[in-house]
């Protein structure tokens, strides 16, 4: 009987204290509430730009009656490869797809140097005011969009015998270089001076503590700033179509434009010509898309 009451004597004391710590307990965690705004925005945004997709995605299978039925939503039904026939003929897509490669993968490649050596001379020597003003001035190119110094350009490329693809990618890496530096010199500031130090007493000269051990560590930020640069020169329009002066040297963007007149209603042919212009950027997206979250994410957080 004494230690059925002992017993009974724990349990009405260790009782209130366990129901007090499991009403704590339960008052702290809260199921997370459901924003149904956001969400309907992020759904609405995702329609923009699926809708638009899919009506490009169906009228480049569709014939050359179902593409002038006025129905631009019905599935094709037969699938038909003819418009994209049609297109790889009219603008002689592999000319163009090779001249959107050579200027996209100029761009990339010197774009990621050109930003890398700038961005680590001026993190480096911060210090001194004309890195730091350089820094600054590279921002504010930012802001100065290509229209507004078409006229010179058009002129200095053309006295230069730049008005080819290789002008192009000279004007591409120069108007993508404000933003890469931005993003290279918060990627930067996180690595360590003590590394280069390191590599120093080992006698590693400033060209080699670069290559060696800097530049791979910006891997991460490299894709990302090539991604970009990707995506910017493969879908330009404008700078291809006012520098280069050969109509056989264009880009595919370009390409389309000049062939739209042949299109007429053969909206099977344009919607073709589009889907395989913008294929390779949405895939090179989709397979990257990782890396330039990863990259933007890093230097924001460790900058």
């Amino acid at each position: 009987m004494t230690e059925q009451a002992t017993i009974q004597t724990e349990a009405r004391q260790t009782k209130p204290g366990a129901a007090v710590g499991r009403s704590r307990s339960e008052a702290r965690v809260k199921p997370e509430r459901a924003n149904w705004p956001g969400t309907a925005i992020l759904l609405l945004c995702a329609v923009t730009v699926l809708l638009p997709l899919y009506v490009t995605v169906s009228m480049a299978f569709k014939t050359q009656g179902q593409a002038v039925d006025g129905n631009a939503f019905s599935f094709p039904a037969p699938l038909s490869l003819d418009g994209f026939v049609q297109a790889w003929t009219l603008t002689n897509f592999p000319v163009g797809a090779a001249m959107s490669l050579l200027v996209t993968a100029g761009t990339v490649v010197a774009t990621i140097i050109l930003a890398a050596f700038a961005s680590y001379a001026i993190v480096r020597n911060w210090e001194r005011k004309l890195f730091r003003y350089s820094f600054f001035y590279l921002l504010a190119a930012m802001f100065i969009p290509f229209p507004v110094v078409a006229l010179p350009q058009i002129q200095l490329t053309g006295r230069l015998g730049l008005d080819n693809p290789f002008g192009v990618i000279l004007l591409a890496t120069m108007f993508q270089l404000s933003f890469s530096v931005l993003l290279f010199t918060a990627f930067l500031r996180s690595i360590p001076m003590e590394l280069e130090e390191s590599a120093r007493i080992d006698g590693a000269t400033t060209w080699q503590t670069f290559w060696k051990l800097i530049f791979p560590l910006l891997a991460p930020m490299s894709a990302t700033v090539g991604i970009f640069a990707f995506l910017y020169a493969w879908n330009d329009f404008m700078m291809p179509s006012l520098i280069i002066s050969d109509p056989g040297l264009q880009t595919l963007p370009v390409r389309q434009n000049l062939f739209q007149t042949q299109f007429s209603n053969n909206y099977h042919v344009s919607f073709a010509s589009y889907l395989m212009a913008m294929a390779p950027a949405i895939i090179a997206y989709l397979f990257t898309q990782r890396w330039v979250m990863a990259g933007v994410t890093q230097g924001a957080v460790k900058g």
